[in-house]
């Protein structure tokens, strides 16, 4: 067995991994505690819009897959909250917007991870919401030591902060200053509201009645008046001007977290779960059907032919993404997903990089296609939302700009088998300012949505923008096997796609495949503002070989070499059946230096 950063970690108890070691902690004492694998997540969700408040906040969204003992598919609990009734195409014109910036309060959608992470704990969880809320109130009252990206992210909006964002800077420039690295930082505007939402749920005596008395105080009562109240205040943007927002408290009284089945597809004895077309989830299916499985197994992971094969593959699968996934028309995913049009797909992946932009028909239907033409290469530079990589900080901010965010992970296994992947993102500090009496800003998603009419990710009043957030769940033999996901915006499904190859065809354990040099294409339809399109980038981690870089670069690929420690934050959990007794494995992501999995 070759040198992994860390061991992949195995026990009978349980097992958690995710994007911070406090929130991996906060989950393993819920299972000490008595609870189970879906208790463990909620508490963790909750401390990573703590502890990663440049990652996700209480006013952001989660999807999740959940997945009890004995069951042959994951439920989908979707904390995707939908655009406001009053967010139209024509209003967006209206004010002179081409495209929905990704900072401001424009783009704010219903907070939904809230609703999805309690009714997670309502509906599959077994404590009382005072138990899986405490760790959150102790480290936000309290305060905790910052990890270095938090303060990196705060200076990179300091000046905006200072001049139109007020409330942002009253919570994160205490004494005007960026706090250091390793500070303690408390947020106790938030703590006291959470504290605040214990005790009133406490007031009704039931567990299920306490939550649903809860999810009332958050969309139904003083949290959602305040939202209103604030997003009537003008807030500074991306766009340069200051604008109002269409949040209202209606639109989070009318809300309720979606439940759903899964789509999936089989690959020999694994079955692989994701969320709807409303995220890109099938994007994956699509990979996975479209690489050719035993050449996989044969190819050096770091060598040329591997990544060509994966890269190609994935340009096609995003292109039907960019065209056909969203929630503003019906999807067809049976049809995205029939082997045939996979096969014809398949057939398309040639021994050169393609340039092209190839979405497939559908149903006899052409492809929609975005407004590409709008889009200048390399225009992504510096997306507002999630693409990961971009240590947040290294370019000023210009009035109130664009923002790099990023997004969180947990897993979560336990000793009776259920198993549970989650994916909060949004609310990030960066891109949304501070509502004074909750303590938090709110998502920015609605970036996602194009200012174009008729396509499946239009921007349409009551409509879910498409998420990139994207958690994954394999069933194995029919039973569940392996949860896993990671940050990344247009890179969660490439990263995925990575550890699943590796696990699976490479055999590595969990930990050597986060580990393993890593690599994406930008050759795909940005999903944040200000969007763009780069034909034919790939970048790839300076581990890789020196050939494969040079022979990539012959078959046309624009080769892009990033640190050697730069691609991916994927977390995993696995339940692997041994007789009569289940062994829990994780595994965390070393880079950046604050993933962790814990078991025992």
């Amino acid at each position: 067995m070759g040198f992994t950063t860390r061991p992949e970690l195995a026990g009978v108890f349980g097992a958690v991994s995710s994007t911070h070691w406090i929130a991996t902690a906060a989950g393993m004492r819920m299972l000490e505690l008595g609870g189970n694998a879906f208790d463990a997540a909620v508490a963790a969700g909750f401390v990573l819009q703590v502890v990663e408040p440049h990652l996700n906040g209480p006013g952001g969204e989660v999807p999740i897959l959940a997945c009890r003992a004995g069951e042959a598919e994951p439920t989908v609990i979707c904390g995707q909250g939908p655009v406001p009734a009053t967010a139209t195409i024509a209003a967006m014109r209206a004010l002179g917007i081409d495209a929905i910036p990704g900072t401001g309060h424009l783009a704010a959608c219903v907070p939904g991870a809230f609703g999805a992470w309690l009714a997670l704990l309502r509906d599959f969880g077994t404590m009382r919401l005072a138990d899986v809320l405490e760790p959150a109130i102790f480290h936000a009252g309290g305060g905790h030591p910052l990890s270095w990206r938090v303060p990196a992210a705060i200076a990179s909006v300091k000046t905006l902060f200072e001049l139109h964002w007020r409330s942002s800077a009253a919570l994160y420039l205490p004494r005007g200053e960026v706090p250091a690295p390793g500070s303690l930082f408390a947020n106790r505007t938030l703590a006291t509201l959470y504290a605040s939402i214990v005790a009133d749920a406490a007031r009704v005596a039931g567990r299920e009645t306490q939550i649903e008395r809860a999810l009332g105080h958050w969309y139904r009562g003083p949290v959602a008046e305040a939202i209103d109240r604030f997003m009537r205040i003008e807030a500074m943007d991306a766009t340069g001007r200051p604008h109002r927002g269409f949040l209202r408290a209606d639109d989070l009284a009318r809300w309720r977290p979606q439940v759903e089945r899964p789509v999936h597809a089989d690959f020999g004895a694994h079955r692989v779960s994701k969320c709807g077309a409303w995220s890109q989830g099938p994007a994956l299916l699509q990979m996975l059907q479209l690489v050719d499985a035993d050449a996989i197994a044969r190819f050096d992971p770091t060598g040329p032919d591997f990544v060509h094969a994966v890269v190609e593959a994935t340009k096609l699968a995003m292109a039907d993404r960019d065209a056909w996934y969203g929630d503003a028309a019906p999807v067809d995913v049976a049809a995205l997903l029939d082997p045939a049009r996979a096969a014809a797909r398949r057939a398309l992946v040639g021994a050169e990089a393609s340039a092209e932009f190839r979405p497939g028909a559908l149903g006899g239907r052409a492809p929609a296609m975005p407004p590409l033409a709008a889009l200048a290469p390399g225009a992504r530079a510096a997306g507002a939302g999630e693409p990961t990589l971009d240590r947040a900080g290294e370019a000023p901010l210009r009035g109130g700009g664009a923002q790099r965010g990023d997004t969180c992970h947990v897993d979560v296994a336990d000793r009776w088998g259920n198993l549970v992947a989650a994916t909060p993102s949004g609310g990030w500090l960066q891109s949304s300012p501070v509502i004074p009496e909750l303590g938090f800003g709110l998502s920015t998603r609605a970036q996602m949505s194009w200012l174009a009419e008729g396509l499946p990710s239009s921007l349409v009043p009551g409509t879910r923008p498409r998420t990139t957030l994207t958690p994954t769940m394999v069933h194995r033999d029919g039973a569940p096997w392996l949860a896993f996901g990671t940050p990344g915006g247009d890179q969660q499904e490439q990263w995925s796609a990575l550890l699943y190859l590796h696990h699976v065809h490479h055999a590595m354990d969990l930990q050597a495949a986060i580990d393993a040099p890593a690599f994406h294409t930008d050759h795909l339809v940005g999903s944040f503002w200000p969007r763009g399109f780069r034909p034919r980038a790939v970048t790839l981690e300076s581990r890789f070989p020196e050939a494969t870089r040079a022979e990539l670069a012959r078959l046309g690929h624009a080769v892009e070499v990033a640190d050697a420690w730069s691609e991916g934050r994927l977390c995993a959990c696995a339940i692997e059946p041994r007789g009569g007794t289940r062994v829990l494995k994780a595994a965390a992501n070393p880079r950046g230096m604050q993933g962790y999995a814990a078991a025992r």
